[in-house]
């Protein structure tokens, strides 16, 4: 979504449409989890990624204080937690003069170059240099990143730990003009609960989400940015509705993975609050009222961000991709 986000939005103060943080998602074994990137609409379509929280196989993660992979769910690291904006800075001698003169040499370069691989896409390349000359010079942008050295009373709203701060630098990053920014939870599968859910949930993983999302949401809507920004949060799947009780698997009991039904949040974006659109059935198996789709969700997205029910992206050999596949959600809007 980040990808067709960036191909059809425009880019406003010369940055990226779409951005996606904190980090690319990296299963504990190493393997890059596929699904992130532009796939059928080509690597020049892939959103731009901020690799502000580093992967680390060991520790981590959007809620430090549980991590799925150790046993019992209890952190072992004892580094710090790591959130590094990446470097916005001009190297020393290199004023905003050699700078430009540089990006016009570049272009001057560029030209010459008639015999360019298409498969390269000069176009993308430009579409990245813009952003990353925005990066270095924008002061605001540059602040936007900094989410680190921030108030110490903004952070204890939103929470030090890699999602606070990434929804704070999500925030700074709209007010600063991109279009649409993608939180991911981050690296370690906090959320992957299964045995000990209740519990982990309750103490370890609710506190957190819910301060900082709640911090964003204020934070919005104080400076009048909450009408036109929209807000979803959702996962991939919902949980079973029976618990599961495996005892040699788990010591205490809790919900595993299910596709049937699930739950989305929507605020803000022009959205009528305080609604629930749709219901299961009563133990939540499986959809009752309203059922919804997973391409309605993306319509409603596609369509708060003011794109046409007629908008599609292009291939290679300029064929029309469609992007609708569903219509937004007319209970939420």
């Amino acid at each position: 979504m980040a990808s067709i986000a960036g191909a059809l939005m425009p880019a406003r103060n010369n940055l990226p449409p779409a951005v996606v943080l904190p980090e690319t998602l990296i299963h504990r074994t190493g393997r890059v989890i596929p699904g992130q990137f532009g796939g059928l609409m080509g690597r020049q379509r892939d959103p731009w990624f901020i690799e502000a929280s580093p992967f680390n196989p060991t520790s981590y993660g959007a809620f430090p204080n549980y991590e799925f992979h150790f046993a019992g769910g209890e952190s072992k690291h004892t580094e710090s937690l790591k959130f590094q904006a990446p470097s916005l800075s001009l190297p020393e001698g290199l004023g905003m003069g050699r700078l430009d003169h540089r990006l016009g040499l570049l272009k001057h370069i560029e030209r010459q170059r008639i015999d360019l691989d298409r498969a390269a896409s000069a176009e993308n390349f430009d579409r990245y240099r813009q952003g990353a000359v925005s990066l270095l010079t924008d002061q605001r942008v540059k602040q936007a990143f900094d989410v680190v050295n921030a108030d110490p009373k903004v952070l204890d709203r939103y929470g030090r730990n890699s999602f606070g701060w990434s929804l704070l630098m999500a925030r700074r990053l709209v007010e600063a003009g991109v279009s649409m920014v993608q939180v991911n939870l981050g690296n370690n599968e906090s959320w992957d609960t299964h045995g000990f859910a209740f519990p982990l949930l309750k103490d370890k993983l609710l506190p957190p989400t819910d301060l900082a999302v709640s911090a964003l949401l204020d934070d919005l809507n104080d400076s009048g940015l909450l009408d036109s920004t929209l807000i979803v949060m959702a996962g991939e799947f919902g949980r079973t509705p029976k618990i599961s009780t495996l005892p040699q698997f788990y010591k205490l009991p809790g919900r595993d993975h299910w596709g049937a039904v699930q739950t989305v949040f929507f605020a803000g974006g022009g959205t009528r609050g305080g609604r629930v659109v749709g219901s299961s059935d009563k133990i939540g198996g499986y959809p009752a009222t309203e059922r919804q789709t997973p391409e309605n969700m993306a319509a409603t997205v596609y369509h708060s961000l003011g794109l046409p029910d007629t908008a599609a992206w292009h291939d290679s050999v300029d064929r029309p991709h469609h992007i609708y596949h569903g219509e937004p959600i007319t209970g939420l809007l």
